[in-house]
């Protein structure tokens, strides 16, 4: 393990870190992110995702996990102070013993397979991080092939969507579009290669009941903004609207509750169907 160089203090380089936690444009504008927690770095490692620096706590007893990171991951190799790792490490009780930078995959719907029991999940304008995490934990969790991001959204690479992802950002496609016309375009394009791929909105007034809707069919299914819904251009897509029926005095479901009980309810028909 070679160390390129020791921070201790608040250089430029500690300060490029620090943007990178904070700054959506710079993320982007470096075309990396930093990832935080031992699952979603050996996530991201695991999955070949491409880990350009390592840092770990120059003061600390690395453990078995750091010292293998760091002696098998080709990437630059940064000591860094305690308190720095501190600061770079997003929870206030607890000092990380390793951070990675891992630069941003392409926004390219062709990330995403394509295959004739298909499940795509897209997220309209979501406007918490935290809710984007937890959708794409939840769509891998219950078998999507992947995960669209549409519209003026929260950054799929904040640290909060990352850590809420728990690794699962790493192991299935995320891909983010400016609108949905360029997903109408993708799903024309699946559709004339004969993949009959159905557009499925989530809807209070939907006219299907989620256990009604047959998602044994090839599915985009759209999850609408916290707030607002799906935009129009998005419900006037879609080819069914389902709603998730409530029996208590709730009013509706988190965005991403919302999104888990739907993929929940694919998974067990297609289960169901594989059992036939």
């Amino acid at each position: 393990m070679a160390v390129v160089l020791r921070v201790s203090g608040r250089n430029a380089r500690f300060q490029q870190w620090e943007a990178l936690l904070g700054n959506r444009t710079k993320r982007q504008r470096r075309g990396e992110f930093i990832v935080q927690g031992v699952r979603p770095i050996t996530m991201a490692v695991a999955h070949g995702w491409q880990v350009r620096e390592l840092l770990y706590d120059a003061n600390a007893h690395l453990s078995g996990w750091a010292r293998q990171t760091l002696d098998t991951v080709r990437a630059e190799t940064f000591a860094v102070s305690r308190d720095l790792m501190h600061d770079l490490g997003g929870k206030a009780d607890t000092v990380p013993e390793l951070l990675a930078v891992v630069a941003l995959p392409e926004d390219d719907l062709r990330r995403i397979p394509v295959s004739p029991t298909m499940l795509t999940v897209v997220f309209d304008r979501p406007t918490s991080p935290g809710n984007i995490g937890t959708l794409v934990r939840s769509a891998d969790a219950f078998g999507a092939g992947g995960v669209i991001v549409t519209g003026h959204a929260a950054d799929v690479y904040d640290p909060k969507a990352v850590r809420a992802s728990t690794g699962s950002l790493f192991a299935l496609p995320v891909v983010r579009v400016p609108s949905h016309q360029a997903v109408l375009s993708w799903v024309a394009d699946i559709r004339a290669d004969g993949v009959g791929m159905s557009i499925m909105g989530t809807d209070e007034r939907g006219i299907l009941d989620a256990a009604e809707y047959d998602f044994t069919q090839p599915t985009l299914t759209l999850i609408g903004n916290e707030t607002t819904g799906l935009s129009s251009g998005w419900r006037e897509a879609c080819d069914q609207l389902v709603r998730i029926p409530m029996f208590g005095s709730a009013s509706s479901l988190n965005a991403a509750t919302a999104a888990t009980v739907v993929l929940y309810e694919s998974a067990r028909q297609r289960a169901a169907a594989t059992r036939r």
